[in-house]
């Protein structure tokens, strides 16, 4: 067999995610459409490419539709409190330094009551990946606006229209002392699973905010026809890749959302420099 044919015959053979879920725990309980499996499964795929064991990783969340992600995947896992995951995943890289950790949260959860941890995580550089779910909403208790709910746009706590400007999620990261800040959507999947990938690789705190769609809560009150509408709202109007910035007028990036890694830098790890002062303690 040629090497081209075996390159193909490994494209037509489907990936095998049952080696990373735990039996028994599906289905699971995101709503039709949500955003949420797709980027499980691109995390799943990256995971893979790496070559990362189920014991080498360890995947910590809070509370919310997103931090749900932990109970389907056979790895290391806690399910935490509400914004106190990143608090538990430094625990567990201080003490076991070797796992590789990956945080799951969503937009309310990381940035709302768990706000004032991720900008310490951030400022740490602690060695640990931040996939921040960002469907602009509070899914899982009833649809209230989040820290990223657009300006204007309606939720169960804002009826007459979100009044509070939103965060910019990868701007908050990046002054805080994030190394890797990267900003991916549920639409653009296998440039969401290379940015997945290249942010478990970096060493240092690495925070990826991935645009997704709520289609119950928050696309049923602002008119969106269906969760592929969405998706495609997200694509054609929301974003524009870093790659296509210079070939871009100024009036094309308005109001866009720029996608791709935004930021990446080498930073002295928390843990190395933490081991480093028991050295000049115990001398």
């Amino acid at each position: 067999m040629t090497a081209e044919a075996a390159k193909k015959q490994k494209l037509s053979v489907p990936f095998d995610y049952s080696k990373y879920l735990r039996g028994g725990k599906l289905p699971h309980i995101w709503c039709p459409g949500c955003g949420h499996g797709i980027i499980l499964k691109a995390l799943l795929r990256a995971i893979d490419k790496i070559g990362l064991t189920n014991d080498e990783i360890c995947m910590v969340s809070g509370i919310g539709c997103s931090s749900r992600t932990p109970g389907y995947v056979d790895f290391n896992t806690m399910h935490t409190l509400h914004g106190r995951a990143l608090s538990y995943a430094t625990g567990i890289k201080m003490a076991n330094p070797d796992l590789n950790l990956i945080v799951t949260t969503g937009d309310g959860d990381a940035l709302a009551i768990g706000g004032n941890h991720f900008i310490h995580t951030c400022r740490r550089n602690i060695d640990m990946t931040i996939l921040v779910y960002s469907n602009s909403i509070y899914g899982m208790t009833g649809g209230q606006f989040s820290p990223t709910t657009p300006e204007g746009s309606k939720t169960s706590t804002s009826p007459y229209g979100a009044m509070e400007p939103n965060f910019d999620c990868c701007e908050l990261a990046k002054a805080s002392g994030a190394t890797f800040v990267a900003r991916a959507t549920s639409y653009h999947v296998a440039e969401l699973e290379r940015t997945i990938k290249a942010a478990i690789e970096h060493k240092g705190t690495s925070v990826v905010e991935i645009l997704d769609q709520c289609p119950i809560y928050f696309g049923r009150q602002n008119k969106y026809k269906s969760a592929s509408h969405m998706m495609e709202m997200i694509e054609k109007d929301g974003t524009v890749s870093v790659k296509q910035v210079d070939k871009l007028p100024p009036e094309k990036l308005e109001g866009k959302l720029l996608r791709g890694i935004l930021h990446q830098v080498e930073g002295e790890e928390y843990c190395d420099k933490y081991a480093k002062i028991i050295e000049k303690a115990q001398d």
